[in-house]
């Protein structure tokens, strides 16, 4: 069975899946499912994160495995990074003040990303794609869950 990737082969945009089958019992979903953060990776990027992984980020033996030098090991981590959607120096990116989530595909996943998680409740969520709450006043308004229902 072909590997799943996340990049479109023609112009690398974002894929999204729209049907999922259960080879046991045939059972299918159609739809838009968002792939996880991994799968925004490009099969280098995957190598890499692999090797990374592999070598517990020991970068000396990241360098030895891929033949490649101090800086390069680190600039493909800094890429890594980024396409999964933080900052390369270790911080989420700062949205901008005048896009809402409603407008910026790219924020309105960060923000679908943290309700999905936990670390945001339903209705802050829906302030931030409203445009009318920061990630920053969402989280101090109610925390991780607030607002969440209970689940069975």
């Amino acid at each position: 069975m072909p590997e799943v990737t996340g990049r479109c082969p023609m112009c690398e945009a974002e894929l999204v899946v729209t049907h999922m089958r259960c080879q046991q019992c045939g059972t299918g979903l159609d739809g838009v499912f968002h792939l996880n953060k991994f799968d925004r990776l490009s099969r280098e990027q995957l190598r890499f994160v692999d090797v990374f992984i592999k070598n517990r980020g020991v970068i000396r033996d990241v360098e030895k495995e891929l033949g490649i030098s101090y800086p390069t090991v680190r600039s493909r981590l800094d890429d890594v990074i980024r396409a999964m959607g933080y900052d390369a120096a270790g911080e989420a990116p700062e949205e901008p003040a005048t896009a809402t989530a409603a407008s910026d595909p790219d924020q309105r996943r960060r923000v679908l990303d943290r309700l999905q998680s936990g670390e945001i409740s339903a209705d802050q969520a829906l302030a931030l794609l409203r445009g009318s709450g920061s990630p920053a006043g969402a989280a101090a308004a109610g925390g991780a869950g607030a607002g969440r229902a209970d689940e069975d």
